[in-house]
């Protein structure tokens, strides 16, 4: 545990800038004096770390140094191929590129002939099924470039509503959630920061302004909203019937499926009240039914009759 623990601890300094101790206590659950020795041990074996004092003070190594290769295992290098090729079939970026054969240059010669022989064990694909999300790659590479060289980007956005309208913002970066490209941008039109479904913008025009940057970084937004959906979270009861078992316990987590007499499935769940939860709970049908809150219920109900009047000649 100790070995592990030493190679841990010097994979985060060698991956982050400064590391107080206390954090590093933390993670590895020991005491401080604990980490005083394995920093001690770490330096002992020769590599090289700074200490620093004050309230931004901590622990890091030397900015020159760096690890040899040998520390990265085959198996490493082929986990971040396989993330690699996942993003670069959705972004299709030539940056993606060089990295991917920069990668692949760490590969000995016969550990590629074992690569080739076994196959690929693992697939990360961003692209859906039926070939849905991003028609236009482009975009996606010239968001990622304005957010590398903080560039203004406008472009016109439609909500789930239907509702478009012109936004120009300062873009921080793109995020992939569950089955979509997001972009992560401080907002001009709102004055405030916010996240666009990439696949709703269309008109995106890169601007030669260049804007200062604010001192948010996306881990902190991503912290801070915890869910990309908007809006007044309400407490749902939900019973199912029994043959939707399966699809119940993979949305819900089997955890919170409670298994009545009858064999019908009783789900509570907290969603934000917006289009997307009628949305969601309607793709049930009438395998459904909505028991609490009453108003959530009835507007079930008012949509499915809107539904069938659809139908009716």
């Amino acid at each position: 545990m100790k070995v592990e623990r030493l190679l841990g601890i010097t994979m985060i300094l060698l991956s982050r800038r400064r590391v107080n101790a206390q954090t590093l206590a933390d993670k590895y659950e020991v005491s401080l004096r604990t980490i005083y020795r394995d920093l001690e041990t770490i330096n002992a074996a020769g590599i090289p770390i700074v200490s620093y004092a004050g309230t931004d003070g901590g622990y890091e190594i030397m900015e020159k140094y760096r690890i040899e290769r040998q520390i990265v295992t085959l198996e490493d290098l082929k986990s971040i191929l396989v993330a690699l090729k996942g993003v670069q079939a959705s972004l299709d970026d030539r940056e993606m590129d060089d990295l991917l054969t920069k990668i692949k240059a760490l590969v000995a010669k016969s550990e590629q002939d074992q690569m080739e022989d076994e196959g690929e064990t693992l697939v990360f694909d961003t692209n859906l099924w039926h070939g849905g999300g991003i028609k236009d790659k482009s975009v996606l590479v010239s968001l990622r470039q304005a957010s590398k060289h903080r560039s203004v980007v406008s472009f016109l956005y439609t909500n789930t509503e239907g509702t478009a309208e012109q936004r120009e913002v300062e873009p921080i970066g793109l995020a992939w959630k569950g089955y979509a490209w997001y972009l992560y941008a401080y907002c001009r039109t709102r004055q405030d920061y916010r996240t666009f479904r990439v696949s709703r913008l269309s008109g995106l025009k890169v601007h030669l302004e260049q804007f200062p940057s604010r001192g948010v970084r996306m881990e902190e937004l991503d912290a801070r909203w915890g869910n990309q959906e908007t809006g007044p979270a309400v407490s749902l009861l939900l019973r199912f019937k029994q043959r939707l078992r399966v699809r119940v316990e993979e949305a819900f987590g089997a955890e919170n499926v409670e298994i009545e007499a009858d064999g019908s499935l009783l789900v509570r769940a907290s969603y934000p009240d917006n289009h997307w939860m009628y949305g969601m709970l309607l793709s049930y049908g009438p395998d459904l039914r909505v028991l609490e809150p009453a108003y959530v219920a009835e507007r079930i109900r008012q949509m499915a009759v809107q539904t069938v009047g659809n139908y009716e000649e």
